[in-house]
């Protein structure tokens, strides 16, 4: 491994298949680490919060692995993907009791609400077509490009829409501000797409 290799931890949280993102960084040349301790987690230069499953067990999952408190503390850049992308709103319709939403982490000031498909089925499974921003995440990703999603909620089109998709309706695709973003797609299985955009995160720095 190269000393000059991009560093990034990926957040073990307990609620994601984490291989597939690891092998996918690992073939872009990165020295990639897995950890929920806080010292490592805090000292890497840029963090991936991956996640599947759904919001209720995914919060659940923060708070028992101890991450939830570090998230807070983080200043350099991290990438949410999928349901690590939803964790960092304020709350979603997902896992809600007696009508409350279950709340999130708060991180970045949106809502997940279940997508309304027009009729086409749940989950939103499969390619579809992003329409980025120019945002560096994007860098060199053409409107049109393919990537794969697998969700059945999702963050509407707002401020901080970094890309949007659609389906049924339009949906935000990946959100950001400042050091923050997620992707609710899964960059890891959206092949030279996918790849460019995470070579892109990994050029990003505090």
């Amino acid at each position: 491994m190269s000393q000059d290799a991009p560093k990034v931890t990926i957040i073990d949280t307990g609620c994601a298949n984490l291989a597939s993102v690891r092998f996918a960084l690992a073939r872009l040349g990165a020295q990639v680490t897995v950890s929920r301790d806080p010292e490592v987690i805090l000292a890497s230069p840029r963090l991936i919060l991956p996640g599947v499953g759904s919001a209720g067990a995914g919060m659940a999952a923060l708070k028992q692995s101890g991450v939830l408190d570090t998230l807070g503390k983080v200043s350099q850049p991290l990438l949410g993907i999928c349901l690590g992308m939803q964790l960092l709103g304020l709350a979603s319709e997902e896992s809600a009791t007696g009508g409350e939403e279950t709340p999130m982490t708060g991180l970045l000031p949106f809502k997940v609400a279940q997508l309304e498909t027009a009729g086409q089925p749940l989950p939103h499974m499969g390619w579809n077509t992003l329409a980025p921003s120019d945002h560096p995440l994007f860098e060199g990703i053409d409107a049109g490009s393919y990537v794969y999603f697998v969700h059945s909620y999702a963050a509407p089109v707002g401020e901080l829409t970094l890309a949007s998709s659609d389906y049924g309706q339009p949906f935000s695709a990946a959100v950001g501000r400042d050091n923050l973003m997620g992707v609710q797609f899964h960059p890891e299985r959206s092949g030279a797409v996918g790849a460019k955009i995470l070579s892109n995160f990994l050029e990003m720095t505090a």
